[in-house]
């Protein structure tokens, strides 16, 4: 049976939730996007029901957000509040309408992401903790682990240019984008590592080849897939 992670959304009957939540977790550039695009391919040939999520995808506040993050003005806190709205909107009114139609959920990034983001910026994890208390806890959640090093190879590789949010420039790391990127994700990896301690989640070798990492994520989650009738 699904559950919160503390008192939930009000009116929502986690008895109605017969879908299933599964997450995939990883910095950016890590091939999240690939394997999601994969798996849902890969459930709706066997007749499932599927929906993708993701971060800055709200209808709600998703352009507000993209718009405040090319100012690059923003409190850290304030910026903190703005993905948790987002998130919040993404749960009320997709993921939870859809685990009640007992559709497969995959989220492209959960709240670990953001969390992770905020403690590296100096948020404390019981304020995390507390906002975030009304997410739904996930049937599974991986996290697709991949060296810094080899994370801005990929990022050149997709953009040619590296972004100032996913760099860590607002955190003063370095002196250039490309050193303030290794030691920002050198950050992430270890906050993912710390949050792993009180969130289980499942790690994948990121380095591996994409096929070898779809067959992984397919045999960790058919078992969770047992119960649903595609």
């Amino acid at each position: 049976m699904a559950k919160f992670y503390g008192e939930g959304l009000p009116h929502c009957d986690v008895q109605a939730l017969s879908g299933k939540l599964l997450v995939i977790e990883g910095a950016d550039a890590s091939g999240i996007t690939s394997q999601i695009n994969a798996i849902k391919s890969w459930l709706e040939n066997q007749g499932y029901s599927v929906i993708d999520v993701g971060i800055k995808r709200s209808t709600l506040v998703s352009e507000e957000l993209i718009e405040a993050q090319k100012s690059n003005t923003l409190f850290h806190t304030t910026m903190s509040l703005f993905y948790a709205t987002d998130f919040a909107d993404q749960l009320e009114n997709k993921i939870i309408p859809a685990l009640r139609s007992g559709a497969v959920i995959l989220c492209d990034r959960y709240i670990y992401t953001l969390m992770a983001r905020d403690t590296v910026r100096g948020a404390s994890p019981e304020w995390l903790e507390k906002i975030y208390e009304f997410a739904l806890i996930p049937h599974l959640v991986l996290y697709l682990q991949v060296e810094p090093e080899r994370l801005v190879e990929r990022y050149f590789e997709k953009n040619l240019r590296l972004g100032y949010w996913e760099s860590g420039m607002d955190l003063g790391l370095a002196g250039n984008v490309f050193d303030s990127f290794i030691l920002y994700q050198k950050k992430i990896k270890e906050a993912f590592l710390e949050l792993r301690k009180k969130f289980p989640f499942h790690i994948i070798d990121g380095h591996l080849s994409i096929e070898e990492i779809t067959i992984e994520i397919q045999k960790t989650i058919s078992p969770i897939l047992d119960s649903l009738n595609p």
